[in-house]
């Protein structure tokens, strides 16, 4: 009898505990392949390969890829020091580190299995959990475990960039769940958003990471889960990957077809130019083109004039991003959001298009040109205003009509009613001419120093030089050598720089790092402007909270709005189309996907 009593205490007592852990699972929990940020993914759990890669493509022999400026460290995850492209890369590959899941680039925001083969949250997206692949291992041969994950977390909240802080702050607890689960439980800080940014961070091996210097710069090779492992290094010069020949991941579905060069040669080059030599002397197989003069006449050399060389354009569908004179609010020139208006006002595109660039670039009206996420030619809707609230204040009349375009020249150089509407935006903002100086309310002269990197932008900011200098505002370009450039820009040690904000077809968490007010005094973060504006916080929260297409659109489009508004940035041009010049040695699939050429899908065709 007391046998008996035992039992059914204990069953009781199973029973009860079971009763808990059901009410505490949500009751729309449900377990997937793959997790989209908005909708559904558009590919079924028994998909074979991404539609914008080859499955059958050979594999084999090396790819010589460049880039201009140097590298003085080997760990791409921390503020200090500056890491080689190629090991943790959008443009170049995920080579050494792998994430969580596998992001497509054939669909605005959708992750699929990588190191996890699969991934489980809610409707309101209250956690996230993740089951490692049972294969997944890192290039020293050691599984990847759950409690590789948690740390791996852990310390890139600790140690690594602020982004990466950002990004696992909005977890409240991590835990392991069986032999291959973790399961992140989430605060009231996270968004929709947070469960696919989780999935995207890089996992590092507990077992081979030095957590306590992880955030000081080192050239010692790091072990990563990755196709490739670090070779050589000659640093500031060059960095060899080889391929792992035991990698784990060479046939499941989000890596067939990729990865397909026995060796990758990242070469870095002081200047353009020289880069650009190397090409033509095949010593580089592949070259980025954003140069429109070389794109349209220096492609006559004969590797390009006998077809050994080919060039390209690829289409893609994302906007157009924002590329400018960054104007660093933080100093007293820039407070004023009028100045910034006028200044805005007086870059002279027309000219510069084709005198400069041979009319190959358009000229950016939106920080989402090109797509349906752009405020251009979209009068702002009830919705919008109604998000806005109060904040509508801030946002320009011709902006919020959706009519604004920046002023547009003759192309002529001397255009004076171009010149007048700039004089005449200085003169509401406080300035008057003192003989040949504009000078402000305070008599102190208009005027301040370019930023630059070495000779790049050299000529797009003479032409700006120019224009304002008709006006008496004085302005000093001052080139500085890659290392100096990015210590500068780190601690925003600038008045104005030339920047490239891209942007994709799912803006989200990263807009806190680039306009958000806790990035503002942060060393190493994208604000470069010193935005801090509650206005902008709020348009971020709203886009990041949007569980509906329609909410999204509408969110994202207050925002645009709002960063017009401020005049943060100078408008420049985007190039509508991505160019690139291969050496037909170099092979790549049929298709492109929406985000453009995949150069991990590439392959070589020599061998």
């Amino acid at each position: 009898m007391q046998l008996e009593g035992a039992l059914r205490c204990l069953i009781s007592a199973c029973l009860a505990a079971l009763s808990t852990l059901l009410i505490t699972l949500p009751a729309d929990a449900a377990s997937s392949h793959a997790i989209a940020m908005h909708g559904e993914p558009a590919l079924p759990a028994d998909f074979d390969h991404f539609p914008y890669a080859d499955p059958n493509a050979p594999k084999g022999g090396r790819i010589d890829y460049a880039w201009v400026g140097t590298f003085d460290s080997l760990n791409p995850f921390i503020v200090q020091g500056d890491a080689p492209r190629g090991m943790w890369d959008m443009t170049f590959g995920n080579n050494v580190f792998e994430p969580l899941m596998q992001r497509s680039r054939d669909e605005a925001f959708t992750l699929y299995p990588l190191l996890a083969q699969s991934v489980e949250t809610d409707d309101d997206r209250t956690f996230v959990e993740f089951t490692l692949n049972p294969r997944a291992k890192f290039s020293d041969g050691a599984p990847v475990t759950p409690d590789d994950v948690i740390f791996s977390l852990e310390l890139l909240r600790d140690k690594g960039r602020p982004l990466y802080k950002n990004w696992v702050d909005v977890v409240a607890k991590m835990e392991k769940v069986g032999e291959r689960g973790v399961r992140l439980t989430f605060n009231e800080k996270a968004g929709r958003e947070s469960a696919l940014l989780l999935a995207q961070l890089p996992i590092l091996p507990k077992h081979a990471t030095d957590a306590e210097n992880f955030d000081k710069s080192t050239l010692k090779p790091m072990i990563g889960s990755g196709p490739y492992r670090i070779d050589s290094v000659r640093p500031g010069e060059v960095v060899v990957l080889k391929r792992n020949p035991d990698y784990w991941g060479n046939d499941i579905p989000s890596k067939r077809g990729f990865d397909n060069f026995d060796e990758i040669r990242m070469n870095y080059f002081r200047d353009e130019n020289t880069m650009f030599e190397a090409f033509k002397k095949g010593a580089v197989d592949i070259q980025l083109e954003t140069d429109t003069g070389r794109w349209t006449s220096g492609y006559n050399f004969p590797a390009a004039t006998d077809g050994r060389i080919a060039k390209e354009t690829f289409k893609d569908g994302l906007p157009s991003g924002m590329y400018g004179f960054v104007l660093n609010t933080r100093r007293d020139v820039f407070k004023n959001r009028d100045v910034r208006v006028a200044l805005a006002g007086l870059f002279d595109f027309e000219w510069a298009n084709k005198n400069l660039f041979s009319g190959a670039y358009q000229r950016i009206k939106s920080y989402y040109d090109g797509s349906d996420l752009s405020s251009y030619g979209h009068p702002a809707s009830d919705a919008e205003k109604a998000l806005l609230g109060p904040h509508a204040e801030k946002v320009l009349p011709e902006i919020m009509a959706g009519t604004w375009t920046p002023p547009i020249s003759d192309g002529s150089g001397r255009d004076r009613t171009f010149l007048k509407k700039g004089f005449d935006a200085l003169v509401k903002a406080g300035y008057k001419l003192n003989g040949e100086t504009m000078v402000g309310p305070d008599g102190k002269p208009l005027g301040f120093e370019i930023l630059l990197n070495g000779k790049g932008g050299e000529a797009v900011a003479a032409a700006w030089q120019r224009t304002l200098a008709k006006l008496g505002i004085r302005v000093t370009l001052r080139p500085v050598d890659s290392a100096q450039y990015l210590q500068r820009q780190r601690v925003y040690d600038f008045d104005a720089m030339l920047m490239t904000y891209t942007s994709s077809l799912s803006p989200g968490t990263e807009q806190l790092f680039r306009w958000g007010s806790a990035s503002r005094d942060s060393d190493g973060t994208y604000n470069f402007a010193g935005v801090a504006d509650p206005a902008i916080d709020a348009m971020i929260d709203q886009l990041l909270k949007a569980r509906t297409e329609d909410e999204f659109v509408t969110a994202v489009r207050a925002y645009d709005r709002l960063l017009l508004s401020g005049a943060y940035v100078v408008p420049l041009y985007y190039q509508p189309d991505q160019w690139v010049g291969r050496w037909t040695r170099i092979k790549h699939p049929e298709n492109t996907p929406i985000y453009g050429y995949q150069l991990p899908a590439w392959w070589r065709g020599d061998k």
